[in-house]
């Protein structure tokens, strides 16, 4: 149940995330996600009495903060300029599988499983970026996807190399990074950020959201099975890919759906594949 949630909550936190970046600047929409949930993780790793990071768990939590924020502000504009029902589904497979490849080189090659979900993930993202959309329509977006999933892989292996000594302490350093990241990108370039009430009373729920979806993941995995909460909790995109459907009305065809669901098998395989021995 955790695992599900994860995936609603984040997949419910990206289709809000990036349709709020088609109308406001993106900045403004990422600034204020990441202090919402630099806030409320913080208040959850008070509330646990957890300590501050410590040793190496500082220099993975600052490469997942780097990652991290490019990931997601990729992610959000992909959504925001591109087709979501492409840029969700490649960005999710992209992100399963760079840990998969990084580990390969490093650690030789991984199991069959993870090899027939980076197969299975080669052919979901094939079917997808190739199905058309309506005539005239907006761009595939598969740019910012691609841009997307890398980071976010990279965010993935960063934090796979945390310890175990605090969920959410490290989680508070990885925000607070991101957000300072983001002022930093604002005053450096003078790129827009302020957003109107409306817009800002969304954002909050966006980055509750996400905060949502982090902490029954990082629940799920520490009081359950990994490869459980791993696979449940990555179906993420498709819940991305079923708001566009039911609310923007996105065109989806047969070949579409075989992608996504594709997409989905990729990463199921992926996340069994890797998670413990």
């Amino acid at each position: 149940m955790l695992g599900l949630l994860s995936a609603v909550t984040w997949g419910a936190g990206d289709f809000g995330g990036g349709l709020l970046s088609r109308r406001a600047p993106l900045f403004g929409v990422i600034a204020v996600t990441q202090v919402t949930g630099l806030a409320a993780a913080l208040a959850i790793a008070l509330a646990r009495g957890e300590r501050i990071p410590e040793g190496t768990d500082v220099g993975w939590s600052l490469a997942a903060g780097v990652s991290g924020v490019i990931g997601m502000s990729a992610l959000y504009r992909g959504l925001a300029v591109g087709r979501m029902g492409v840029v969700a589904p490649t960005t999710g497979v992209i992100g399963a599988s760079v840990p998969v490849v990084v580990g390969f080189a490093l650690e030789g090659v991984p199991r069959p499983v993870a090899v027939a979900g980076i197969v299975t993930a080669l052919l979901a993202v094939v079917l997808v970026t190739r199905s058309p959309g309506h005539a005239g329509d907006r761009p595939s977006g598969f740019a910012w996807a691609l841009l997307a999933g890398s980071s976010i892989g990279l965010f993935n292996i960063s934090i796979g190399e945390l310890s175990s000594a605090g969920a959410f302490a490290p989680l508070v350093l990885i925000r607070l990074v991101q957000a300072v990241l983001v002022v930093l990108v604002v005053v450096a370039w003078r790129q827009p950020w302020r957003l109107d009430a409306w817009t800002l009373r969304r954002v909050l729920v966006v980055g509750l959201l996400d905060t949502a979806g982090n902490a029954s993941f990082i629940v799920a995995a520490q009081t359950g099975a990994l490869a459980i909460a791993a696979v449940l909790s990555s179906l993420y995109p498709v819940v991305t890919v079923v708001l566009a459907v039911a609310l923007l009305h996105e065109r989806i065809t047969r070949r579409h759906v075989a992608g996504i669901a594709l997409t989905a098998v990729a990463i199921a395989l992926i996340s069994v594949g890797t998670a413990g021995p």
